[in-house]
């Protein structure tokens, strides 16, 4: 790079981004400077030169993003509802879609709720249950340790409670089957076959694919949400675009009630819920 400012080496970065097939250059390269020179990004069009070693991070890092390597790994933080998530290399990156689902909880919770955040990753879904509605008590449960590690750090301070366990093994936490008010899930749901982003493969295959048909968590995971829940609790799950008949099916068969799909900003199928029917 030759830039003498930081809004010459962003429009510069932008076009190299741009080339190598990147959705948001603009904003990307933005983000980077940002993060790189600790300006905000509108500050960043009036801003003078950098300093060298600066300049030299900020072309490494836009470099790794032309390899299509996720921003947040460059950062090491993900936004998602009203926090910034530690991330990076072992741990899925959480989407802007799985919010609505969080929107959704939000609205399905009585007072004083106990909640299981299966397939927690991050622990994006436990930590915006926890700080935005306290008075609930939240369990995030991952098994893989990589990513435990990531959720256990992102959850501090919350209150939330990080389990290392298989969600869908019968023996996890099942001192509270019977008493959860709801159980809501991003698992691994991409169908072996379909064609992802490329940043998607930077992302724990684990926590992305699961068998040719997406289901081989999805199924089982019902299952056990269902013998979690008291009656009358519900259970939201995100899934693939091509699960909007296949998800609600699950969950009827799974003994739940009130199944619905849900769309998302876009108009696709993005996440189902459904309740365990009250006792007569």
């Amino acid at each position: 790079m030759t830039s003498t400012n930081w809004s010459t080496a962003v429009a510069e970065a932008a076009g190299r981004l741009a080339a190598a097939g990147v959705p948001s250059p603009r904003v990307d390269a933005e983000l980077l400077a940002a993060h790189v020179s600790g300006l905000r990004r509108g500050q960043l069009l009036t801003a003078g030169a950098p300093a060298e070693t600066e300049l030299t991070a900020f072309d490494s890092l836009v470099a790794r993003r032309c390899t299509r390597e996720p921003l947040q790994h460059l950062t090491g933080s993900a936004a998602f509802r009203y926090a910034e998530l530690a991330v990076g290399p072992g741990v899925f990156v959480p989407r802007p879609e799985t919010e609505l689902l969080v929107d959704w909880a939000l609205d399905h919770l009585p007072e004083g709720a106990t909640v299981i955040d299966a397939c927690s990753g991050s622990g994006a879904i436990a930590r915006s249950i926890a700080t935005e509605r306290p008075d609930s008590k939240v369990w995030a449960v991952e098994a893989d340790p990589d990513a435990f590690e990531w959720m256990e750090s992102n959850l501090a301070g919350t209150g939330a409670n990080p389990v290392l366990a298989d969600a869908v093994a019968r023996g996890t936490l099942a001192e509270l089957d019977g008493l959860v008010d709801l159980v809501v899930a991003n698992p691994p749901y991409v169908p072996m076959d379909i064609e992802v982003a490329p940043e998607v493969e930077f992302d724990p295959s684990g926590a992305v694919y699961a068998d040719a048909a997406g289901l081989a968590v999805i199924q089982p995971l019902a299952l056990r949400a269902a013998r979690w829940l008291r009656p009358g609790g519900w259970y939201g799950f995100e899934h693939d675009d091509t699960h909007g008949r296949a998800a609600p099916e699950i969950l009827r068969v799974s003994g739940f009630t009130d199944v619905a799909d849900h769309e998302d900003l876009a108009g696709r199928a993005r996440f189902a819920t459904g309740r365990i029917e009250l006792s007569p």
